[in-house]
This record gives C-alpha cells, sequence and structure tokens, in this order.
C-alpha cells in the first residue's frame, strides 16, 4: 500500500494494490475508487484532502508491514 499527495491539487491518492486500474466510479463528493480488471479495488482519490483530514500525521498500528519509506 502506498498513500502519495500532490500538495500543487490537494490530492491524495491510496494505492491499495500494484494492479492498474481499468474502472472508476465516484463514491462521493471528491471521492473516487479506481478498481482493477478482477473489479477489485485498487485504489482511492481523494481531493482537498487537506479540507478533509488531518494530513500532518500518519499513525499506522498493528500493522503487518515489513518495510516503511517516507520519501
Amino acid at each position: 500500500m502506498k498513500i502519495h499527495y500532490d500538495r500543487a491539487t490537494d490530492s491524495m491518492y491510496i494505492h491499495l494494490s500494484g494492479k492498474e486500474s481499468v474502472e472508476s466510479e465516484e463514491i462521493a463528493d471528491d471521492f473516487v475508487v479506481d478498481f482493477d480488471a478482477d473489479g477489485a479495488p485498487s485504489g482511492l482519490d481523494i481531493q482537498h484532502a487537506s479540507k478533509k483530514f488531518n494530513i500532518t500525521e500518519l499513525v499506522a498500528k498493528n500493522m503487518p508491514v515489513a518495510k516503511i519509506a517516507v520519501a
């Protein structure tokens, strides 16, 4: 899972899998879910992210994480 924030557009994309998205569906204002060829969610696009969430803090609890990287 990867999270990418674009400060210029105030958009956040959460990559749920490494699979390419082939379809998208807006599930709420400024929230779009991308789906892969099997119909599984592959990503979540959030517009105006800093207005919707506190993006200054990221906490992961009880995650079976093998690698953590901050770029």
